[in-house]
């Protein structure tokens, strides 16, 4: 895989991110299998760092495709992640501005706010717990730059996983306080449940998926 086709494709989300027009996918610039995520993940460490560099701030990690439709419907059987920045935090009870994020979506999470960083070699269950300092609701404004959602794996990968903005409660709860498989979220929307979900469908637990 040549590095040119790694910066173009890193080019492309990035104009579309920057000028707020959806672009076409990415993925058949990149190689297929394991060698073509490796490929989107550089893709993505691209962009990060030239948004560093531009000033964002890094506060966290998204991971997501965890529940087993979403890998089934893009043809996977793991996960991904995606960088979390500060400018993409909204304040609990503010109005978002949907303007903000390209084909948004909303979708329920459970937020985990560390007390340290974790090293990222041999980390095990008991130091992940040990780390967490307490969680929270959240709900994440998901975005795709990339048209119509027309995307693979890859294409998710490489736009940062299909990130856009977060919220995040205001009652933080310990870990000895809940039973994070089976917490649950109802989604309503002027009063009528438009979804309901639970922590298990999250690789069977949300600790699972910070693991990992």
């Amino acid at each position: 895989m040549s590095d040119d086709a790694i910066k173009k494709a890193a080019k492309r989300i990035r104009d579309a991110a920057r000028k707020g027009r959806p672009c076409k996918p990415v993925r058949d610039s990149l190689p297929k299998g394991n060698i073509g995520i490796g490929a989107a993940y550089a893709v993505q460490q691209i962009n990060t760092d030239i948004w560093v560099r531009e000033g964002r701030r890094v506060v966290g990690r998204k991971i997501g495709l965890t529940a087993k439709s979403v890998q089934r419907q893009l043809g996977v059987d793991q996960p991904d992640y995606g960088i979390l920045y500060a400018d993409m935090e909204v304040v609990d009870g503010d109005e978002i501005d949907v303007s903000r994020v390209m084909q948004p979506k909303a979708e329920g999470e459970i937020a985990l706010v560390l007390d340290n960083d974790l090293a990222d070699e041999q980390l095990t269950l008991v130091d992940l717990i040990d780390s967490v300092a307490y969680a929270l609701p959240a709900i994440e404004v998901v975005g795709s730059r990339i048209a119509k959602w027309d995307i693979n794996i890859m294409d998710t990968i490489a736009d940062n996983a299909s990130s856009g903005l977060y919220v995040l409660g205001t009652r933080p709860v310990g870990l000895h306080e809940i039973d994070l498989r089976h917490c649950g979220m109802v989604m309503e929307n002027r009063g009528d449940q438009v979804s309901v979900g639970a922590g298990v469908a999250c690789l069977g637990n949300p600790l699972n998926a910070a693991l990992w």
